[in-house]
């Protein structure tokens, strides 16, 4: 358990160090900011969808290496889903940090080195942000603020 747990921190950090996604696009066709005021991390979240698909995530902002980690994960993870295989996920990773039960693994691919912070509530909006930073950005209407706050 102990190298498994080792395998997990390692792959926060390398996401949380060299971020994948990093950075404005050309395009997009959502975005939204966040902020998380416990810790002062701030993201921006861009999305390009075509049709249903998402095909592109990108973000940018200052955070610690969970938030970092996560949105650089999430990217990952989510460019070529359809917006309802997105929220499934979603909801399956808050479901894992948040501690309110095992989601299957298969749903959660990479994701599930994120396991361990359901130790730390505190960490919670941290790994979280990204997260519905996104959300807020697929539903915002072009008339709404970008800005979410995770409180």
């Amino acid at each position: 358990m102990s190298d498994l747990r080792e395998l997990y921190q390692e792959t926060i950090l390398d996401h949380g160090k060299n971020p994948r996604n990093f950075g404005r696009p050309d395009e997009a066709d959502h975005h939204a900011e966040g902020h998380n005021p416990l810790c002062g991390d701030r993201l921006t979240v861009w999305v390009k969808v075509d049709g249903d698909r998402i095909t592109d995530v990108r973000f940018e902002g200052n955070g610690c290496a969970i938030s970092v980690a996560s949105a650089s994960m999430m990217g990952e993870t989510l460019i070529g889903m359809s917006i309802d295989e997105a929220q499934r996920v979603f909801e399956a990773f808050h479901q894992l940090v948040a501690g309110a039960g095992q989601p299957p693994a298969e749903t959660l691919g990479k994701l599930i080195v994120f396991g361990g912070v359901r130790e730390f509530p505190v960490r919670v909006k941290c790994a979280t942000l990204a997260w519905h930073t996104l959300r807020a950005a697929l539903r915002r209407r072009d008339d709404e603020p970008p800005e979410v706050t995770t409180e």
